[in-house]
Order: C-alpha cells, then structure tokens, then sequence
C-alpha cells in the first residue's frame, strides 16, 4: 500500500498529466492556459524533487545518492529545457515521451518515491510538510532564441546517454 509521500507525489503526476492533455485537446494548436497551469506545476514539481527529495534521500544515506539520482536529473533537465520555448505539438510530445518513461522510475515498485518514503520514516511527516510547503515557482516568459533548440538537443542527448549507463534501459 503506497504511503503518503508516495500518494502525494503521485497525485501530482496526475494532476500533470492531466493539465498536459487538455493542453493539446481538441486542437493541433497547443491550449496556453492549460499549458501554463502544467509548465509551473512541473517546475515546482521538479523543483520539490531536486531540492528536497533527492538532497533528503542523499543525507539519509550517509552522503551517497540514490542509484537512479543521475537519470531523474538528467530527465529533469531535459523536461525543464522543453518548457523554456513557445510550445508546439512538437514539444508536448516529446514531454510527453520523456515523461512515459520517468514517472514509472519514481512510482514504480522500488522506486524513488517507494525508497525515500523507508528511508525518511522517522521524519516522514516533515518531509511531506516541506513538499507541500514547497513555493510555487516564478515562470519566465517563454525564450525561442537562436541557441534554445540546439540546448535542448544536447539535454535530450546527455539524458540518452544517462539512460544507457544507469541499467534501467535506454530511450
């Protein structure tokens, strides 16, 4: 039975998902409100992940990150790179594909979620006040200049590469 850090961070992926469907419902153009709700959410949701969950995890483990640490910042890289220009079809599916494959790595059976929620059961509930309590995050207007996509394509490229060398598969 997933615990309450598990479901908490789980019902945001929902919450995500659904905001990036209605973002592209109906239209081949991409809907900007639900677009701009689901951009936020998933900086704040990355940032709650990077900023305390892996950092959480790593101390609890006496200073050695979790095995699947790489990989997570490496997709989080590349999603937070996807969502710097104006959104296309394009990009919504590509984040989509990065997305298929990440959520499973926290959600999953032994995964990130699963293993944080053992390792910080003695200050669980802490952990789960900081999620919540987590700022929404200050959005920039979206930037096409000239070097975005060229650093989007070495982001995507790095996170291959991570996928290949981490033993949970490549994309």
């Amino acid at each position: 039975m997933p615990g309450p850090l598990y479901q908490f961070l789980q019902q945001d992926h929902e919450r995500l998902d659904d905001l990036l469907k209605r973002s592209v419902a109906g239209s081949p153009a991409v809907e900007l409100g639900p677009y701009a709700l689901f951009r936020a959410g998933l900086l704040r949701h990355i940032g709650m992940e990077e900023k305390i969950l892996l950092p959480t995890a790593r101390r609890l483990r006496d200073g050695e990150p979790l095995p699947i640490a790489k990989r997570l910042r490496a997709d989080h890289a590349a999603l937070a790179s996807l969502l710097v220009p104006t959104p296309t079809g394009d990009i919504v599916a590509t984040i989509r594909d990065i997305l298929a494959e990440h959520n499973p790595l926290e959600e999953g059976a032994g995964g990130m979620y699963e293993l944080c929620e053992r390792l910080a059961a003695a200050e669980l509930e802490a952990l789960i006040a900081r999620l919540h309590a987590a700022p929404e995050v200050t959005v920039a207007p979206h930037f096409d200049g000239p070097r975005v996509q060229a650093h989007i394509e070495k982001l995507l490229r790095d996170r291959s590469e991570s996928n290949r060398g981490d033993g949970t598969g490549s994309s």
